[in-house]
């Protein structure tokens, strides 16, 4: 125990040291799908991972490590629900960069890394903490930190995609043991949307969810899956009820979907977060877009569609796996509505003859401009990042202590 103690404690500083050394905003260099869909003898591990959100949770890290197992090995998954096979996989992707290269040349020929699972706080203790070992002879395995002493390692069979410091994956032999994840999760209560839309701010538009088949059983197919629902509040759903009355009814579904996120975002990930988003229409219609972009400015988000911009009023309902939001307006995505050409900015006013210094001040002081906001865009994450590795410190330590 105080060996796998000793190795998660390096394991916790070298992450440390990882989310320190990494740049502030790092582009988003690989996608977990489609790594895996060149290789069909993983189809079944690809695919549980977008239907648990995983995926997702994967694309947006920027050091990570999948352990991927073949299409055989995934039958082991079969008896779970989906809850718990979230767990089982956060625990095979590992919040590191191991790359073969890097499992090979281990420090004393092991270590121990943290997992999503560990990560995300779903795991109790060290149950998520995954011990790498190096044997003689090139045999790497992988055991979860709570595995039954009876459990057979996983053992590493071959890279399958590697960019250096960004992503590895790694095929396993097999799934790994855990008692802790592979303990049943407790299904999400019941809940009714329409009546949650109905009884705050979002009546009518909980009326149009209701009387359209369609949105309604989309919804409720997906909101024990994780939902984001942006419901447009009652003056909102007023104003724009001319227009919508003039939608066919494919168009009607399409923007009805429109306000609904196939992931669960918390309020604060939205307030600490910008990007475009898919939606529910985005699945539903081949080749066309219908994504918006969410933007936040210290506590306001606002949800940007290029034709309008919407901001999220109130909380009407936040329990993961579903988060609902009033919004300020009715969302109206650029594929059924024009799209507002942002003002051509006024002309400046001529300078007069040498004042050649006062218009390098001027180009100088737009430059500043523009760094100052860069900087004050960057200064949350460096923030956050320093949070993340003492909380990850601190709680490592008190774990050890």
């Amino acid at each position: 125990m105080a060996r796998s103690q000793h190795y998660i404690l390096l394991a916790v500083a070298a992450m440390a040291l990882a989310l320190l050394a990494s740049p502030v905003a790092a582009a988003k260099s690989f996608n977990i799908t489609k790594i895996l869909a060149a290789h069909p003898e993983y189809s079944k591990f690809n695919a549980m991972l977008s239907k648990t959100r995983l995926a997702y949770d994967i694309n947006r890290r920027q050091t990570i490590t999948v352990l991927a197992v073949d299409n055989a090995a995934m039958a082991a998954l079969d008896q779970y629900s989906l809850p718990t096979v979230r767990h089982i996989l956060s625990l095979h992707v590992l919040v590191d960069y191991y790359g073969a290269k890097k499992l090979r040349g281990l420090p004393n020929g092991a270590t121990a890394s943290a997992s999503m699972f560990q990560a995300t706080g779903a795991a109790g203790g060290m149950s998520g903490y995954v011990n790498i070992t190096s044997h003689k002879g090139g045999k790497i395995d992988f055991v979860s930190q709570d595995a039954d002493d009876t459990a057979t390692p996983s053992r590493y069979v071959k890279s399958i995609k590697e960019l250096p410091y960004d992503i590895a994956v790694l095929q396993v032999s097999s799934v790994l043991s855990s008692s802790e994840a592979e303990a049943p999760v407790p299904p999400p209560a019941p809940v009714d949307l329409v009546e949650l839309l109905s009884k705050k701010y979002c009546k009518s538009f909980a009326e149009l969810v209701a009387g359209n088949d369609d949105v309604f059983r989309a919804l409720n197919e997906t909101k024990d899956n994780g939902l984001t629902l942006f419901c447009p509040v009652d003056a909102a759903v007023s104003a724009f009820a001319p227009k919508y009355k003039n939608l066919t009814a494919k168009a009607k579904t399409a923007i009805l979907l429109y306000h609904a996120v196939p992931d669960y975002y918390s309020l604060q990930l939205l307030k600490s977060n910008n990007g475009m988003v898919s939606t529910l229409a985005t699945t539903s219609y081949v080749k066309k877009d219908y994504s918006f972009d969410v933007k936040n400015d210290d506590e306001d988000v606002t949800l940007a569609t290029k034709v309008v911009t919407s901001t999220i009023t109130a909380t009407v309902g936040d329990s993961e796996p579903l988060a609902v939001y009033a919004v300020s307006k009715f969302l109206q995505p650029k594929e059924l509505f024009k799209v507002v050409q942002a003002p051509a900015p006024a002309p400046e006013p001529s300078k007069k003859k040498g004042k050649t210094g006062d218009a390098d001040d001027e180009s100088s002081s737009d430059d500043s401009d523009d760094s100052t906001a860069d900087n004050g865009a960057a200064a949350p994450a460096v923030f956050g990042r320093w949070a993340t590795v003492a909380a990850t410190v601190g709680a490592a330590l008190a774990l050890l202590g």
